[in-house]
This record gives C-alpha cells, sequence and structure tokens, in this order.
C-alpha cells in the first residue's frame, strides 16, 4: 500500500470532525428546540418561595395561559431580563410564574425584594430537578404554557423588550384566542 493512502484516512477522519466541529459552533444556542414543544408541561409540586408551607403545581394552573419564567440570583442575565418582566407583570397580559432554579431561598427573597418580584407565584426549586424535568439547561428559561397545560413555546436566554413584543405577546395572543 502506498504511502499516501496510509495517511489520507486519517486525514480525511480529521477534516470531517473539523468541519463537524465548526458547524456545531456556528449554531445559535438560542435556536436549540425543546422536545417538550406541543407535549404537556412535566408535572411539580414545589414549596413556594416566600412560603415554603405552601406549594406550586402545574396542574393548579390549568384553564390559562401562563409563563413560567426560570431564574436564580447567581445569573448575570436574568439581572438584565428583570425589568422586562416587571413590564410583562405590569402590563397583566399573563401571569408570570417563577422558578427559582439552584439558588439559596435568603439570597432570591433579597434579589426580589431589592429589584421587584413580578411573578404571581414563584416555585423553589433547590435542587434544579424540577428544571431538569422541563428541559433547562441554563438560566434564564422562559416557557409558554396554554391552557390544557401543553407548553407552547420556549425562549432561552433573557427577554427583550423585542422577544416581548415579536414573540411573547403574539403567541400569548393566540393562545388567549382559541379557547
Amino acid at each position: 500500500m502506498p504511502a499516501f493512502v496510509r495517511y489520507l484516512a486519517p486525514l480525511l477522519a480529521f477534516l470531517a470532525l473539523a468541519a463537524l466541529l465548526y458547524k456545531g459552533l456556528s449554531l445559535d444556542p438560542h435556536k436549540v428546540p425543546s422536545p417538550l414543544i406541543d407535549k404537556p408541561a412535566p408535572a411539580f409540586s414545589l414549596p413556594l418561595l416566600k412560603d415554603p408551607g405552601k406549594t406550586l403545581s402545574a396542574d393548579e394552573l390549568r384553564g390559562k395561559v401562563w409563563l413560567l419564567n426560570v431564574w436564580a440570583t447567581w445569573c448575570v442575565s436574568c439581572r438584565a431580563e428583570h425589568p422586562v418582566l416587571m413590564q410583562l407583570a405590569a402590563s397583566g397580559k399573563v401571569p408570570v410564574y417563577g422558578l427559582n432554579y439552584k439558588d439559596k431561598r435568603e439570597a432570591a427573597l433579597r434579589w426580589l425584594q431589592r429589584y421587584g418580584n413580578p411573578y404571581t407565584a414563584n416555585a423553589f426549586d433547590a435542587d434544579g430537578r424540577v428544571g431538569i424535568d422541563w428541559g433547562v439547561y441554563g438560566t434564564p428559561e422562559t416557557f409558554i404554557i396554554d391552557k390544557e397545560g401543553v407548553i407552547r413555546h420556549k425562549h432561552i436566554g433573557p427577554i427583550t423588550p423585542e422577544v416581548l413584543r415579536s414573540e411573547i405577546y403574539p403567541i400569548v395572543e393566540k393562545l388567549e384566542r382559541a379557547g
């Protein structure tokens, strides 16, 4: 076998791997599709952030369109997103529920007291297990759930005023009209 043939196979394998890596690095992580879209929201029952003696569950939110915003005090992007969530909550267009993810209860309560609380209620997911069920791999992430309890949209990263106008409001309005 000629010497160049012996080196050609490893070179071609390297080039193929390099092409795959280049393609992967060029993908937008905010466009990662969620396998949960158009599927029932995962069941959960978690203690409330403010009142650990009470719980919040997905079942009790059936019958209305709602948002679940996954956030944490250690998340820099969550801080940037917070004024937009305050605007969303003030609009009254859709209730916003929080999932405080892998955080310290005391830190989260201080954070909300300092920056304001846009959440109708906030579930406390200390160990992140519910977040894992929802397919969360970072914060912030926001889900739109319809009246039947089905996830209809997932936004990865902070919600901006543009995302609110072009993405969140139109989806919520369509779901509200749907029944």
